[in-house]
Formats: C-alpha cells, sequence, structure tokens
C-alpha cells in the first residue's frame, strides 16, 4: 500500500486503517517506518523486506500468508514496486493463489508528472538509471520514444545526469522535482543544459525527479 512521500498526512484513511487491522506489515526500512507508525499510533508489527534480504524473506512471509494471515507490504515512501523490490512478493503471492489487493496513494514520478507542464497523454517512467556501466545505452534505446520520459536521481548524480541526458537526447525542455510534498519541495523547469548548469552551481539536497520533454515537443518554460 502507498505511504507519504514527504508530508504525514499523505496517506489515505483506508490506509490507515489497514495498516492497523492486518497483522504483520512488511517494510523497505522498519526504522523509516516506525515514524509513520508513531504518528498515527499504528502498533502492527513490522518485518523489513528489501533487495538484499529479499531471497530469505520472500518465503516465510508467503508462509505466512498462505496460512491466512493478511499481510500489509509498504516502501520507504510512495507506492510499493516503483524502484523497489515489491512486485518479487507480489508475484509469488500471485504464484500460491494468495490475493493481493492494491491500496493506492502517493507516488513521487505521478505528483512531479502532473506539476510538471509536460504533456501527461504519454510518458515513460524509466526509474533510476544505472550508476556505472550501461547509462548511455539506456538513454540511447529511448532516444526516439513519442512521450515524457521520467527518471529519478539522487541529488549527488543530478548534474551529470542532466548532462548525459542534454547530449545523448538534445537540449529538450525538462522540468527537475526536488523534495515533494516537504518543506523544501522544489519544482524547476528550464532546458535540460539550463538545469545542469543550475544544479552545478547550487548543490541540492533530497530526492529528485527528472522530467524530459519528447522530442518534438513544444514547451517554452
Amino acid at each position: 500500500m502507498s505511504t507519504p512521500i514527504g508530508n504525514l498526512g499523505d496517506i489515505t484513511f483506508r490506509a490507515v486503517n489497514i495498516l492497523n487491522s492486518v497483522g504483520l506489515v512488511a517494510s523497505e526500512d522498519t526504522r523509516h517506518s516506525r515514524r509513520l507508525f508513531s504518528h498515527y499510533k499504528i502498533r502492527t508489527k513490522l518485518i523489513s523486506y528489501f533487495e538484499h534480504n529479499k531471497i530469505s524473506r520472500i518465503p516465510r512471509l508467503i508462509r505466512y500468508l498462505k496460512d491466512g494471515n493478511d499481510l500489509g507490504l509498504i516502501t520507504d515512501a510512495g507506492t510499493p514496486g516503483i524502484s523497489d523490490p515489491a512486485y518479487r512478493i507480489v508475484r509469488e503471492a500471485i504464484k500460491n493463489s494468495v490475493e493481493v489487493i492494491p491500496i493506492p496513494g502517493a507516488s513521487a514520478f505521478i505528483a512531479g508528472l502532473v506539476t510538471s507542464g509536460l504533456p501527461t497523454d504519454r510518458f515513460m517512467f524509466e526509474g533510476f538509471l544505472p550508476t556505472k556501466k550501461g547509462r548511455i545505452k539506456k538513454i540511447e534505446n529511448i532516444k526516439n520514444v513519442d512521450a515524457t520520459l521520467i527518471y529519478y536521481e539522487s541529488p549527488h548524480r543530478i548534474s551529470k545526469t542532466l548532462d548525459q541526458l542534454n547530449q545523448m537526447l538534445g537540449d529538450r525542455p525538462a522540468v527537475v522535482a526536488r523534495e515533494l510534498t516537504k518543506v523544501h519541495e522544489e519544482i524547476r523547469r528550464g532546458t535540460l543544459s539550463e538545469l545542469c548548469l543550475h544544479y552545478k552551481k547550487q548543490k541540492p539536497k533530497g530526492e529528485c525527479v527528472i522530467l524530459v520533454a519528447k522530442d518534438d515537443e513544444n514547451v517554452y518554460f
């Protein structure tokens, strides 16, 4: 189920009720999730489930479900399955005839998209680019896609990524949405080269969403 991406108020009544009612909640980072649980006085037991323990953890969680128990699945922030390993446990649950029920809510790339001013009728979410090998190839593969392109990026790689996108895609209109729903939320619009120059001078903090207009888009900021 979806949890807030920043502002703790961005969670549905349904999600809070479900978190209170299930017997166990699998969380990407239990320390992070306890802050949310404390805020809403949720006392449900937490168990960790993340990329590096998925092989050992999934069988245990599937057994828990097959025994007739209800399990909640959350990520650090936003919607499980978006750039995290939640889909693996969902797939195993389906294989074992366990019902999977979505509890929708916040998602950083959707929040960034709808505030960007770029076309929303067609978009491609690419998640995080590889940190080392394969970055250029992955950008090259989507160069001619007729859609708004969306990436997640960390603050210390943002200028590098913007520069590579500019080199590979051309100096397209783009948006960086940073610290969404938090105190220092920023939506900065311009071209890829303008945004790259800005973040070389002003080192950002917080996770970023990069949105890039399609090649023939007539967008001016």
